[in-house]
């Protein structure tokens, strides 16, 4: 029972950083990466669809992202999008194709970026605590209904513990890269 817990618990784990690393790949850094669009929202024929399931996007250049609209009719809908997501970009369009061009990153821009990746690595690690606190709710219940020994709710607890470190030591090691990559002039 005690195993079940811990895998259950890792496996949550590993979906709260999963969800942090993709939270991540959407923040812009200096260069240009498919994923910066992801949080893109587009109102196509009056429902809200992500950017790409309505075009294909590629990073040809350090610098830019060509958006490629598989409906010409929704070129001008994704421009709005990616206008209203709040990036800092600017789309100009050419017929089917959307040139996004990356700007340089100015040095306040760094600063809100780096604190606002601060803000979803202690989101996470909160929500990997949160885990660790179910799992040893559900440890203590086990322990309560003998399902489990004092000496398995106290291991499974120390496992969990120790599950629980080594995923906020990844959290703080992907906010340090981060930080570094968004720094990086």
């Amino acid at each position: 029972m005690a195993d079940k817990i811990y895998n259950e618990t890792e496996e949550k784990m590993k979906k709260s950083f999963g969800a942090i690393q993709r939270d991540f790949a959407s923040l812009r850094t200096g260069k240009a990466t498919a994923s910066l669009l992801d949080s893109v929202k587009v109102d196509y024929h009056g429902a809200i669809i992500p950017l790409n399931q309505l075009a294909s996007i590629s990073a040809p250049e350090a610098r830019l992202l060509l958006v490629q609209a598989w409906d010409k009719t929704a070129v001008g809908e994704i421009t709005k999008g990616i206008q209203k997501a709040d990036l800092g970009l600017n789309p100009m369009v050419e017929g089917n194709i959307i040139r996004v061009p990356i700007p340089q990153l100015n040095e306040e821009r760094r600063k809100d970026l780096v604190k606002h990746c601060k803000k979803i690595a202690e989101e996470g690690k909160v929500a990997v605590r949160n885990i660790r606190r179910d799992a040893n709710e559900q440890l203590k219940k086990a322990e309560k209904d003998k399902v489990i020994s004092v000496d398995e709710h106290k291991k499974g607890a120390d496992n969990v513990q120790k599950l629980t470190d080594r995923y906020i030591a990844m959290v703080d090691d992907l906010m340090t890269a981060k930080e570094k990559e968004i720094m990086e002039v």
